[in-house]
């Protein structure tokens, strides 16, 4: 019954890794990066649709990205979608294809995308403790119901919290990398 507890715990503390890893993946570095798009949702005939579903997104060149829509006609409702998003690109099209020029990130934006990624990776540590202390609490449950004794809900309990140092790890090591390909020139 623990060890289900604890695989349980183990899985979705790794989902809140990848879910948090992916979450980087759409920060604006100074490379082209199609993940960068994942965020995008055109109005497709009224319907919201990620950008992804769509066209196809290339990088040609590392500060290019081309989107081929799979219907031309859409091509003016990508281009407003890009406007608007939060990753301050400016699109141009020549009736086929949209061009995504990445441009130079100034100092200060660095320093902005930083903090950006500091906070998705604090969320990430959140998720990654919320999942300890409802495996926790289903370990005290377990004692109360008297089906655990008292040293195995303690011994479950250091390795619950022994997983969660792991993951928080990987989080903070995700992190690292991020900030210094973020802070690269």
């Amino acid at each position: 019954m623990i060890e289900e507890l604890l695989d349980d715990a183990k899985r979705r503390m790794d989902k809140s890794v990848e879910a948090t890893a992916h979450e980087f993946n759409t920060i604006r570095t100074g490379r082209a990066s199609a993940a960068l798009l994942d965020r995008v949702k055109v109005d497709y005939y009224g319907q919201e649709t990620p950008l992804n579903q769509l066209s196809t997104i290339n990088v040609p060149e590392p500060r290019l990205l081309t989107i081929q829509p799979y219907d031309p006609s859409s091509i003016k409702a990508i281009e407003r979608a890009l406007q608007e998003s939060e990753l301050g690109l400016t699109p141009s099209n020549d009736g086929k294809i949209v061009r995504l020029p990445i441009p130079q990130l100034t100092e200060e934006r660095r320093k902005e995308l930083v903090k950006v990624v500091r906070h998705l990776a604090e969320e990430g540590r959140v998720a990654v403790r919320n999942v300890r202390r409802d495996c926790m609490h289903h370990l005290k449950e377990l004692v109360r119901t008297g089906d655990v004794g008292d040293d195995e809900e303690r011994r479950a309990e250091e390795r619950a919290q022994k997983l969660t140092d792991e993951h928080v790890a990987k989080i903070d090591e995700i992190l690292k990398r991020k900030e210094e390909e973020i802070m690269e020139v």
